[in-house]
């Protein structure tokens, strides 16, 4: 009971909220307020100064959070010197990614996992919006990104080439697409969710990158919508390459502007910085990095490209 208390108490002080604590641990906000009364009753002291719309430590509270988090670390560092001797790593491994990568890429790694690796058990959350890891208590999470978030550790898992594409018959009604600017007069299919840059497409060119605002009258927050808005020929979608490669592959979807390609977008896992990585995680993102043809990769030839009539 002491051990759920010590948690709770340092999720609070962390997240400044009793509800964001209790929910990344996965108790009810009433269970949460009840261990920090315990934990104050037992020490005889105030550890939490609240209001309807603030909470802080008390001075007790910090010198007392400073010494439980050494607590919880030590206990980590304990566990995690188990598997260094040849235990095998365990718990609960939390783990998001975009709906569709999870469905097509990670899904069936997490399985071939959990099969290596029968002690861990994986909760795997599946989102285009970006979560708040440290409020939801995220482990990994697997994104196509370039983060520059220094709170987090930063893995790189592979390269995800990307690709401006559309269909046929929307090309064909087009007219000529024959440089960047030309996408401002069309309509660009938009990923959009708090936080997102997809309005602005930047491409590489022969004189450097060329940043292009696009706008378009049809936008999502899941990428998978803007794939079949782009095949019923209502726009111009920038996806990762592995994503539409059947597409591109068959003719559905044609390459657009193939001189100009977009920035390709890194494959990451991202986890919290902590004293010790735990052993859960370590694996887990070790076990990703290891795996060959993790996304594929565009050939050389066998896209049908578009560069304009």
């Amino acid at each position: 009971m002491v051990m759920n208390e010590l948690q709770v108490f340092v999720r609070v002080v962390e997240l400044r909220n009793i509800s964001a604590a209790a929910r990344s641990l996965h108790v009810s906000p009433a269970a949460a307020s009840h261990r920090i009364l315990q934990l104050e009753n037992r020490l005889g002291a105030r550890l939490l100064n609240r209001t309807t719309r603030n909470l802080q430590p008390t001075e007790e509270g910090y010198v007392f959070y400073e010494h439980a988090l050494e607590v919880l670390n030590a206990i980590e560092r304990a566990e995690s010197s188990i598997v260094s001797v040849g235990g095998a790593p365990t718990g609960a491994l939390r783990v998001t990614a975009p709906t569709y990568l999870g469905r097509k890429i990670l899904a069936p790694l997490v399985a071939q996992f959990t099969r290596q690796y029968p002690r861990v058990q994986i909760r795997l959350r599946l989102s285009d919006h970006l979560l708040d890891l440290l409020g939801e208590a995220i482990d990994v999470a697997v994104r196509m990104a370039n983060p520059t978030d220094s709170s987090f550790i930063t893995r790189k898992l592979a390269d995800c080439p990307r690709v401006l594409c559309a269909s046929p018959s929307f090309l064909a009604d087009a007219g000529d697409i024959a440089a960047p600017d030309d996408l401002m007069q069309h309509n660009c299919l938009l990923l959009r969710f708090p936080g997102s840059t997809q309005s602005r497409w930047t491409l590489g060119g022969p004189n450097g990158p060329i940043t292009v605002n696009v706008t378009g009258g049809l936008d999502a927050d899941d990428g998978e919508v803007l794939t079949e808005w782009a095949l019923r020929g209502f726009g111009i979608a920038m996806k990762p390459w592995w994503e539409v490669a059947d597409h591109l592959r068959s003719g559905a979807l044609v390459e657009v502007l193939p001189e100009y390609k977009p920035e390709p977008v890194a494959l990451v896992a991202l986890f919290p910085h902590r004293q010790l990585v735990a052993a859960k995680v370590r694996t887990f993102v070790d076990y990703l990095k290891q795996q060959p043809g993790l996304v594929a990769m565009p050939p050389s030839t066998h896209i049908v490209q578009h560069a304009g009539h």
